[in-house]
């Protein structure tokens, strides 16, 4: 009785959506100016596809090279899927300033319904066209290969590729939806869109590698978890941002370099007077907000290290016989104690990494920001386990080579992938005062906060540790 009660609590809460989606969609499939543009393109693209893979597969054959013809057919085969989404991206990103343009948004916002409730039925309702058009032009692509005696790709990877297209359409109609409910104009829409398309383009790029790399049984499925999750950030934070009612009283964005400066310093000031309570109270309180993600980030770090050393065995590598000792006098001779040069060679590397990890994680609302201390720590354990695999003892690599200047560098690679894990952690937490906007700016303070209170004194001194300190442990050690 409990779970029927729930279940039908689930459907009336859902409903107000459902039917909102039911009428979006409907209004779309009768309008043939966008029927028929979507229509047409995807049914040429998947005969476009068929002639191209027929064409490559008879050169390839001519040189013996089939096994190129055979990773293009599943490879076309996503393109055929992708295309679509981008073309039908329009429906998403119209779906709340193009009707606030045309003024016929004001019946819709105004009904008895939540706008959560709201949000999730157009949410559906821009996801369900351009999954339609995607799955006819494959459908058309792979009967095409049939008729046409190619052969088809293996179920498992006819699979990935299918859930590649769900996962790819829920990011990029989702990205358009938040996109559609922060622009003041269609144009200004349109010309955000690029923000979405051009990184699944690129993604697109890195899944054709994987695909002609022959890996793509577990790579993929890895894909495809990162765009879900990433998918669940984009739906999570138009949840939070959504406000009917900043949505009608918003009619133009002004570029204001003034309020976005005030914005900025007023996080990252934390609104201390001197130093010592800049320290005292801005400072402890990022890090006090900082702890789950700091855990987070920690244990990925741990994870690192595990794949690093099993990469080992996939890549093994043998040192020449030439000694330790010999190894660091050559390193000392490279960095004397008498130049700050590599100190500060050491310290852009590390300040670059930030910058690096600061980028990918705007991209993606945090998540890929956390790749430089995921990549660090794997690169790390491959070193140790290679370093052992050739009679030097792990203990002595780390207390020798690593601990000295890592006990600083470390922590302070760790606490900024927490940092910028944080600003897509702040994105997606609901601000009823705040707009999108200033809630990015003040995030981005509070990460140039952690890092100039603690993250650059920390690299800093493991700049110096390492250049000047750690070689010469190493050589005490190894002698």
């Amino acid at each position: 009785m409990i779970p029927l009660l729930g279940r039908r609590r689930l459907l009336s809460a859902f409903s107000p959506s459902l039917i909102v989606a039911r009428r979006e969609v409907r209004d779309q499939f009768r309008d043939w100016r966008i029927i028929i543009p979507i229509l047409f393109l995807t049914l040429f693209f998947p005969f476009l596809m068929n002639f191209t893979a027929q064409q490559i597969l008879g050169f390839v054959q001519q040189y013996g090279a089939t096994i190129i013809g055979e990773r293009l057919v599943p490879f076309l085969l996503m393109i055929v899927g992708f295309f679509p989404i981008s073309a039908s991206l329009v429906i998403a990103l119209e779906s709340f300033v193009g009707e606030k343009e045309r003024g016929s948004i004001e019946p819709l916002l105004s009904s008895p319904i939540k706008d959560w409730q709201l949000y999730l039925g157009k949410l559906i309702s821009s996801i369900v066209p351009s999954l339609a058009a995607s799955f006819l032009g494959m459908g058309v692509y792979l009967i095409g290969l049939v008729l046409k005696g190619v052969r088809l790709p293996e179920a498992n990877l006819l699979v990935q590729i299918f859930m590649l297209t769900i996962a790819q359409a829920i990011v990029m109609v989702s990205g358009a939806v938040v996109v559609s409910t922060q622009a003041t104009s269609v144009k200004a829409a349109n010309l955000l869109a690029s923000f979405i398309i051009i990184p699944m383009a690129l993604l697109i790029q890195g899944e054709a590698v994987v695909m002609f790399w022959g890996r793509e049984t577990l790579s993929l499925w890895w894909i495809v978890f990162g765009l879900i999750v990433l998918a669940a950030l984009f739906v999570r934070i138009g949840l939070a941002h959504f406000q009917r009612e900043e949505l009608l009283g918003r009619e133009i964005d002004v570029l204001n370099v003034r309020w976005g400066w005030r914005v900025f310093r007023q996080g990252f000031s934390g609104g201390a007077k001197t130093l010592r309570q800049w320290y005292r109270q801005a400072v402890s309180a990022s890090l006090h907000s900082l702890r789950f993600s700091l855990l987070a980030v920690v244990v990925l770090a741990i994870i690192g290290v595990v794949i690093g050393v099993q990469q080992t065995r996939n890549f093994e590598i043998l040192m020449p016989s030439m000694q330790m000792d010999e190894r660091l006098e050559t390193v000392l001779d490279i960095l004397p104690v008498s130049s700050a040069a590599p100190v500060a060679l050491i310290l852009w590397q590390n300040v670059r990494v930030l910058i690096v990890a600061l980028v990918f994680g705007i991209c993606s609302f945090g998540i890929l920001g956390v790749i430089p201390i995921f990549a660090t720590m794997a690169l790390l354990g491959f070193l140790v386990q290679t370093l052992a695999n050739n009679g030097i003892p792990a203990e002595m690599t780390i207390l020798g080579l690593i601990l000295p200047h890592g006990v600083f560098e470390i922590p302070a690679l760790i606490l900024a992938g927490a940092a910028v894990l944080q600003i897509g952690v702040v994105l997606a937490t609901p601000t009823s005062k705040r707009t999108v906007g200033e809630v990015f700016l003040t995030s981005l303070a509070e990460w140039m906060r952690v890092v100039v209170g603690i993250i650059l004194p920390l690299l800093i001194l493991a700049a110096i540790i390492e250049t000047w300190v750690t070689p010469r442990i190493g050589l005490v050690l190894f002698r």
